[in-house]
């Protein structure tokens, strides 16, 4: 079974068990003004606060079938539960892209979870990586996680260094579209630059950004809680690089037929 398949299976499941499925309750399409006309700059800026404010209330669950060139297409599963907490499911989200993981975040933190694959049949396990709302060390972050949650404090803060104009909208996306650059060349924008799309209630539709593209593809409503999908353990949690290579074995230079 395929990663993205087995990934699909646990939100089928969680839509089951949350109940039946919601539909995206804004179908409009996004408005498609120039993302370089600079007097949009100031309607785009605070359309996107707004947008992003909604998202920090709503509670999801969501399948998104995340773009990346030169791979296939994968799915990133996206709950947000009715206590706060959060889980996003990032297949190939580790050890350069061999080892999916969730991203996961409760009251005891921020926790990195290994998930079982196809070419990975390990056993599900977690490890503590940050406190709550605290970032994860750049070392062990695949960043998908963070347009569901982190970046959201970003939008809503008028004072972020940020450019934002609306932009066309992303194919499949729903909502309003909004293109978001940093404003210096010398000074790195707190988010990743790109398009980001929402809906009229907050949802995450879509999002271009350097590690791809995420579209929506369904929705239901939100469980009460989501739960780590393996025990705790104190082990290390798994870096984003390739593992290195096993070592070669020698070649023995004993004499054939020796003792």
């Amino acid at each position: 079974m395929r990663p993205r398949i087995v990934i699909a299976v646990l939100l089928a499941g969680c839509l089951a068990a949350c109940g039946s499925p919601a539909p995206v309750t804004d179908p409009g399409t996004a408005e498609s003004l120039p993302q370089s006309d600079p007097a949009d700059s100031g309607t785009a800026r605070v359309e996107l606060a707004a947008r992003a404010a909604l998202a920090e209330d709503y509670r999801f669950s969501a399948l998104y079938t995340w773009d990346v060139q030169g791979r296939a297409p994968r799915s990133v599963v996206a709950t947000v539960a009715t206590d706060g907490s959060w889980r996003v499911d990032i297949p190939g989200g580790a050890l350069g892209g061999t080892a999916d993981v969730s991203i996961v975040q409760n009251p005891e933190g921020v926790f990195q979870c290994a998930l079982p694959s196809a070419t990975n049949s390990i056993n599900p396990g977690c490890v503590r990586v940050a406190g709550i709302g605290k970032r994860i060390p750049d070392e062990y972050d695949p960043k998908v996680q963070r347009v569901f949650r982190q970046w959201l404090t970003v939008f809503t803060n008028r004072q972020s260094p940020l450019s934002v104009v609306h932009a066309l909208p992303l194919p499949g996306s729903q909502g309003k579209c909004f293109s978001v650059d940093g404003i210096s060349a010398s000074l790195s924008p707190p988010v990743d630059v790109g398009i980001y799309c929402y809906s009229e209630t907050g949802l995450l539709t879509a999002v271009r950004v350097n590690f791809g593209t995420l579209t929506l593809a369904s929705a239901a409503a939100a469980p009460p809680k989501v739960d780590l999908p393996g025990p705790v353990t104190g082990g290390e949690p798994m870096g984003l690089s390739s593992p290195p290579p096993p070592p070669s074995l020698e070649p023995s230079t004993a004499p054939s037929g020796s003792a």
